[in-house]
């Protein structure tokens, strides 16, 4: 019998193809998981090869009560960052951003682009409503 992390063993009375889909990966000490549709397959690297911010998962909010939940329970042992980055409790980076965010720094007035991005350079968690204001200003 191979060994489980706590996340497969946790997963595997849910979804009946997982102890197949990973029973590679196991043995090779790695993960395949999907979220949102998109396939990963993660790698055990050891502790020579740890997470850093230059990979991240990044998570388009449509509310913002959805960028507050999710930076909440994100950030819960963790570490809380600048402009919508944070690290979970395992070390991996997270961008928990607001769709209007893109839709507010591409605004064909270049002003209202920079005070919407000035305005983000301030935040720790990105708040809809301050960057509506700064858009909104002038």
């Amino acid at each position: 019998m191979f060994l489980f992390s706590r996340t497969q063993r946790f997963w595997a009375p849910i979804d009946s193809n997982l102890r197949d889909k990973n029973f590679w990966c196991s043995i090779l000490g790695a993960n395949r998981f999907q979220l949102e549709g998109q396939e990963f397959l993660v790698l055990n690297g050891g502790p020579q090869f740890t997470f850093t911010p230059a990979v991240s998962f990044f998570i388009n909010c449509e509310t913002q009560q959805e960028v507050d939940e999710l930076w909440e329970k994100l950030s819960e042992g963790g570490e809380k960052g600048r402009c919508g980055w944070l690290k979970d409790k395992y070390g991996l980076s997270w961008q928990v951003i607001p769709s209007i965010l893109g839709k507010l720094l591409h605004d064909k007035d270049p002003a209202k682009a920079k005070r919407v991005m000035n305005a983000m350079l301030q935040m720790n968690k990105i708040d809809i409503n301050g960057l509506k204001q700064a858009y909104d200003q002038g």
